[in-house]
């Protein structure tokens, strides 16, 4: 009678314990349904649990819909198919391909403190993190994002699969003619969507607080982060946000050209021809890979749809606005962002001379205050950072700008640490390399990244930034054992650096802000010319009065 009651209880409160095999295999009742995980040192991980039907057949390229209950036990021991992006051909620092791909992809993964010390059982604060990849690439389940040192910290973390690419983000006329809305895209953001969804109905199962929930990514994640800010479709389903590495660049609107974007179904229309599909029902009959691998070969650039209803306006009006969501952000860019991503910069001018011929041809009345923050007498580490600043460190303190403006609080930081493998490929700070000091993961890092030593001084420094955003996630202040208090950055521009040490400062990159922001109003203002890394000596000639911020 005891042990009935006891079962009970722990039933009631969403932990089912099946006698001595519930050590290795903890069950949860969630309103989902039944889900047996696996226990991984002092946490409890359940992996590859469907959010959503499968987008396959007739629902590829539709909103996701939400998944029924199932019925009996489902095994959440291993992780599901990564979405289907295209076959890499070439290394990086990031090559990191999935074991498997498929359509059936959208599934999220669950990391849960538990043990002696941990507060996992109520009420935790749930960390979702979504991975970058430029919507093309990645997955949720990957050792480097691995939650086990988050939830030392007592927080739960989930990772998100989402549609990718041509299958992701493409819209078409055929596609907007179906919807009721009469729109068509966006539909990896409307799978984060979801997920959030499910997350807010199932978390508590797992011991999560449904009502602290913090979203999280970098790179393409931090972009997600950002339109997930900006979407009236999300709203109330997050309480925080944090953002690695964005970059709040212009995006095309749905059926008209606009700030140098062709109109997205125009792009979708494009791609179906090459993909030699004559509708839409013909191009629901190739093969995924296929698509996939058509989206690749045309450099398909996917980004967010500015379609009226999932999102309403360029992220810059939303934000300028005061329509995003209102929480409290944490956000920053790393010193070395393109070392790893040198692609995105334009051939070096002859010498100094030609450089700042084209610098006063492009930027005119600004081109003083330009060779000021990015001189002549070393192009090759100007033109590194003019991109960085134009992409990064722009949208961050953007951020942390407009977030201070709607009363909330706001933290900036600036990742510049330096190690030998890293320093001997020229990749200090690289992009992304703060996440495996987030994470508590150096260890786990993808074959081609330069291994940071295990030594006291990494591990210090990596425990302090786990220590800081898992303390924003709880109740959003950056705060670490034994390190620096972080200032807000209303706090005369605070931000806190992360080198060695972590160190606050204030006033980063004086003048670099309002450069690159009065260099986007005026673009902007144009209505013919994009924002992104068309900057510095490829930066198309700005416009020299009107559109100021």
């Amino acid at each position: 009678m005891r042990l009935s009651r006891h079962l009970g209880a722990c039933a009631a409160a969403g932990l089912l314990a099946f006698g001595a095999a519930a050590q290795d295999h903890p069950r949860v009742q969630a309103p989902a349904g039944i889900l047996e995980g696996r226990v991984s040192g002092d946490t409890h991980v359940f992996n590859g649990i469907p959010y959503a039907q499968p987008p396959v057949g007739p629902r590829r390229w539709k909103a996701p819909e939400p998944l029924p209950p199932w019925q009996g036990v489902r095994d959440a021991g291993s992780p599901g198919l990564a979405c289907v992006q295209p076959r890499a051909t070439t290394t990086s620092v990031y090559t990191n391909p999935p074991p498997a791909t498929g359509e059936d992809c959208l599934t999220l993964n669950i990391t849960v403190p538990t043990g002696a010390g941990q507060n996992g059982a109520k009420a935790a604060p749930v960390l979702i993190w979504i991975h970058g990849g430029t919507l093309i690439n990645g997955r949720g389940y990957n050792a480097m994002y691995d939650g086990t040192a988050m939830a030392g910290r007592g927080v739960i973390v989930v990772s998100i699969n989402y549609r990718l690419g041509v299958l992701g983000y493409m819209a078409h006329p055929g596609l907007s003619a179906e919807n009721p809305d009469g729109i068509s895209g966006n539909y990896g953001l409307l799978d984060q969507i979801e997920a959030l969804r499910w997350v807010r109905d199932n978390i508590a199962a797992f011991g999560g607080d449904p009502g602290n929930v913090t979203i999280s990514g970098e790179s393409a994640g931090a972009l997600s982060v950002m339109y997930l800010m900006a979407s009236p479709l999300a709203k109330g389903l997050f309480a925080k946000a944090i953002v690695q590495s964005g970059y709040m660049i212009s995006g095309p609107e749905l059926k008209q050209p606009n700030h140098g974007e062709f109109a997205a179904e125009a792009i979708g229309a494009y791609i179906v021809a090459q993909a030699g599909a004559t509708d839409v029902a013909s191009m629901r009959a190739m093969d995924a890979q296929a698509l996939a691998d058509v989206g690749a070969r045309l450099n398909y650039f996917p980004l967010g749809t500015v379609d009226g209803k999932v999102l309403t306006g360029q992220l810059v009006d939303v934000f300028d606005r005061g329509e995003q969501a209102p929480v409290p952000i944490l956000t920053g860019f790393n010193g070395g962002e393109i070392r790893s991503l040198r692609h995105l910069l334009p051939p070096k001018p002859a010498d100094a001379k030609a450089y700042e011929t084209v610098i006063a041809e492009k930027y005119g009345d600004l081109a003083g205050s330009f060779l000021r923050l990015y001189p002549s007498d070393d192009l090759e580490e100007s033109m590194l950072a003019v991109t960085r600043d134009a992409l990064y460190a722009w949208t961050s303190e953007r951020l942390v700008r407009d977030q201070t403006a709607l009363g909330r609080d706001a933290y900036y930081y600036f990742f510049d640490h330096a190690y030998p493998a890293a320093a001997e490929k020229g990749l200090n700070a690289f992009h992304a390399a703060e996440i495996p000091y987030v994470f508590g993961t150096m260890k786990h890092t993808p074959a081609y990244w330069p291994k940071a030593p295990d030594s006291p001084a990494e591990r210090a420094l990596s425990s302090a930034m786990t220590d800081y955003w898992a303390s924003f996630a709880r109740d959003g202040r950056p705060v670490a054992t034994g390190q620096p208090d972080w200032p807000a950055y209303g706090q005369d521009r605070g931000f806190m650096a992360f080198a060695d040490t972590p160190r606050p400062g204030h006033r980063l990159m004086e003048g670099m802000f309002d450069l690159h922001e009065t260099a986007m109003c005026r673009r902007r203002a144009a209505g013919t010319l994009q924002w992104n890394w068309n900057t510095g000596v490829i930066s198309p000639v700005l416009p020299q009065n009107g559109g100021e911020c």
